[in-house]
């Protein structure tokens, strides 16, 4: 037997450290290529990292929760050298070349270039992912359970819809989101303890470097505590600083009727034809903004600094972003070629995007190369917002929650659905008057989404 010491990859996309969330494996197991060794949370996404070797692990060598550079040893394997492919080892820091396994239910991101290989052994399915029941009766995967337990779902409380009972990913995000609903009603009471914290874990030798989850901010000082940003909340904060200190940023906003929206909600909730496909106003408004984009595309440009002096890239095409609230923080996920796509194809991509950001599954690519974004603060109750846009995006649109209110129709006052659509826009790349047409289009489409038929 040798020993292999396995350094955290290069994951692409630019990014060059990641965070151990989670071992899966421990020293003394036995494992093959390909099975999940650990998750890794990027700046981007979390992502499952495969093995690279047949054999058995000798060494964790990071905590968990620990933050490393691109090329830090992470791990180490028993491997024997003399044996065959699928069963022996591939050299350090190299992949195998076969396609990768699709992912499981519930995985993440699978790190490109692993594979198993005509000949090598495929990642075997673990006993613990197969639907297991608790002692209360609640049969669900292991990748729901976390998925509910992020969310913090209460199993128990869950109606299931999956076959034999089971409880599944919609399930659970239905009543996440009925839940969300009532969540700010109540206002919890103050703790016992006014504030705490935790202090760092002393790494053991030979670990690597690491950020301490939480430590005192001043020695002897137990008001305060200092939270080190890393993964996703430090690539948020890089990306607003930029945008926010390099485009002059502009808001405008306009209050409008939007029941007919609703009502078009409503029709298609009740169609056959959305039976399977969650529908909420933030579809129209979708359809909206790229509808409206094709009367000012200047919105969906982008201003480049290039050696011979700056540019305008103006794009015919909407990579639609839309920004999502996760347990890991902000992600803003893109929907690519949106123009290309139906009302209900649009509906289905609007809801893989939601669902894999809630569970911190979005892969790198789809965070990449967006063209506008929508940010729906509409959930959270607030009525308007003056959104910041995101870098290399030239506008960015905020859609605030829809509310009745009394509003004047034809000389009399009617309750209607009213709510706010905000826009914030690059001066370097548009100025008032277009980004101003802009958001009146959109407002139109939601006071009258009969103007998509066209």
């Amino acid at each position: 037997m040798s020993t292999q010491n396995f350094p955290l990859p290069d994951v692409g996309e630019g990014l060059t450290e990641a965070e151990i969330v989670a071992w899966k494996v421990a020293p003394g197991d036995r494992v093959a290529i390909n099975d999940v060794i650990c998750e890794i949370e990027t700046a981007k996404s979390l992502v499952e990292l495969p093995s690279p070797h047949a054999g058995v692990v000798g060494e964790l060598l990071v905590d968990e929760g620990a933050t490393v550079e691109v090329g830090t040893p992470i791990i180490t394997f028993l491997t024997d050298p003399a044996a065959g492919s699928g069963t022996g080892s591939v050299a350090p820091g190299t992949v195998a070349t076969a396609e990768a396994p699709a992912p499981e239910e519930g995985g993440g991101s699978v790190l490109v270039g692993y594979g198993s290989g005509s000949g090598a052994t495929s990642r075997r399915k673990r006993p613990a992912e197969r639907p297991v029941r608790s002692s209360v009766g609640v049969i669900a995967k292991p990748p729901i359970r976390k998925l509910a337990r992020d969310l913090g779902v209460d199993l128990t409380s869950v109606t299931p819809t999956g076959a034999d009972g089971e409880v599944t990913r919609d399930d659970v995000m239905k009543h996440a989101s009925q839940a969300s609903v009532f969540r700010n009603i109540e206002t919890p009471e103050w703790g016992s303890v006014r504030e705490e914290t935790v202090p760092a874990p002393q790494a053991p030798s030979g670990l690597a470097r690491g950020l301490a989850p939480v430590r005192p901010s001043a020695a002897g000082d137990d008001r305060t505590e200092s939270i080190p940003v890393k993964g996703v909340r430090k690539a948020t904060s890089s990306a607003m600083v930029q945008s926010a200190y390099s485009a002059p940023h502009v808001t405008v906003w306009k209050e409008i009727d939007a029941t007919r929206t609703m009502d078009l909600v409503k029709r298609l909730k009740a169609s056959p034809d959305y039976a399977d496909i969650k529908v909420s106003p933030l579809l129209i408004m979708a359809r909206a903004v790229i509808w409206a984009v094709r009367r000012t595309p200047m919105v969906n440009a982008a201003w480049i600094d290039t050696e011979a002096g700056a540019e305008i890239a103006v794009r015919h095409y909407v990579n639609l972003g839309i920004a999502a609230a996760t347990p890991r923080g902000l992600l803003v996920p893109n929907i690519k070629d949106a123009q290309d796509l139906s009302m209900k194809d649009l509906a289905r991509a609007l809801n893989r995007l939601t669902l894999t950001a809630r569970e911190g599954k979005t892969p790198p690519a789809d965070q990449q190369n967006g063209t506008i974004t929508i940010t729906n603060i509409g959930v959270f109750g607030m009525d308007a917002g003056t959104p910041i846009i995101n870098p290399g995006e030239a506008g960015i649109v905020a859609m605030g929650t829809i509310s009745q209110k009394p509003w004047v129709v034809d000389g009399e006052v009617r309750p209607r659905w009213v709510t706010t659509v905000a826009g914030s826009f690059d001066h370097r790349v548009i100025d008032g008057d277009g980004m101003s047409r802009f958001i009146a289009d959109v407002a139109s489409i939601l006071e009258e989404p009969a103007l998509l038929v066209d």
